[in-house]
């Protein structure tokens, strides 16, 4: 129709499929050569890979095993060495320090028994009872001191306590910015308020002398016996031990002792109408005795002047003193 012979044409399609023929019979060796190279190629690197990831995998698997058995041997080690030498049950030298005070054991006792003998003699002056001259003469030798002992110790700690934080936090800031920990610990020593202060310039003073810094930061938590010192001689000791980033784990020892802090604060806010009411309750006795005794000295004063009062007195004491304890028990939370 097109002035083309079918005949021809069909001629020329057959010659082409013939060549085609030809062609691919003498290059089908080669290609699937090739097809087959690449199938084994492939096949190797995928096994290679997969090899390499296995070994990657159990590597990391066993790094990571032996840094959790360094943490945990580091941990058991500091167990056991705070149980050994646990700053809460200090001796007397201890608590001197701890309280911030630079007298000896043996002049604390000298000025105890000169306290006790004062008191007894003031009672004794008054013209009381012996046995009263002696519970006087031991409370101010033996309770009385104790007693301001304990209260600046405590109010040294609570400062501590109120500064650590900060002092963690110039440390972190100082890591992250390139410098060493001993410079970021001078900073510390020669910025922040006592007691941190004083207690880091002790560290740097032991660590002067030769002290490893793990060991020269441990005596802290003797020195101050708080968990937040403890907690940063741990941090300290693992990270020299088995290694980390450094300032990643004390910006989360900063972030545990702030929200520690807050709880204490929640804490002793949730339990100020309980002391409140204790206090209420412990002072009713005495303020009743002293305005019955304004309006009525009469009828009050036969408990100091007869034998029988003598002992409504006493026993009524010590019933005052168990309840008061009681309640200090029940509002003396333990966080």
């Amino acid at each position: 129709m097109f002035g083309f012979d079918l005949t021809i044409l069909a001629f020329v399609g057959l010659v082409a499929l013939a060549a085609c023929a030809v062609v691919y019979t003498l290059l089908f060796d080669k290609v699937s050569n090739e097809r087959t190279q690449e199938r084994r190629i492939k096949t190797i690197q995928a096994r290679e890979s997969t090899a390499d990831g296995r070994k990657m995998a159990s590597a990391r698997v066993a790094d990571a095993a032996k840094r959790r058995q360094t943490l945990q041997s580091s941990l058991e080690e500091l167990e056991e060495k705070n149980k050994i030498n646990d700053p809460n049950k200090a001796g007397l030298k201890d608590r001197l320090k701890q309280a911030g005070l630079s007298v000896s054991a043996r002049t604390f006792h000298i000025i105890s028994g000169g306290v006790g003998l004062f008191l007894a003699a003031m009672v004794f002056m008054t013209g009381a009872n012996p046995l009263l001259c002696l519970a006087a003469g031991i409370v101010g030798g033996l309770g009385l001191p104790r007693w301001i002992v304990g209260f600046l110790r405590k109010r040294r700690l609570g400062a501590f306590t109120e500064e650590f934080p900060n002092a963690v936090d110039v440390i972190v800031r100082g890591v992250k910015a390139g410098l060493p920990l001993n410079d970021c610990m001078g900073i510390v020593a020669a910025e922040a308020r006592d007691p941190v202060g004083f207690e880091f310039r002790k560290i740097m003073e032991t660590q002067k002398m030769g002290v490893p810094m793990t060991e020269a930061i441990k005596k802290l938590y003797k020195n101050v016996p708080l968990q937040e010192a403890n907690f940063f001689g741990i941090v300290i000791a693992i990270q020299q031990g088995a290694g980390g980033n450094l300032s990643e784990a004390l910006a989360n020892l900063s972030s545990v002792l702030r929200e520690r802090k807050q709880m204490k604060l929640k804490i002793k806010a949730m339990a100020m109408e309980a002391k409140a009411s204790a206090y209420i309750i412990g002072a009713l006795p005495p303020i009743v005795a002293f305005l019955v005794y304004l309006s009525s000295p009469g009828y009050i004063m036969t408990l100091f002047t007869h034998p029988t009062g003598h002992m409504i007195l006493g026993a009524s004491a010590i019933w005052m003193t168990i309840g008061c304890f009681v309640m200090k028990q029940m509002i003396n939370f333990d966080y």
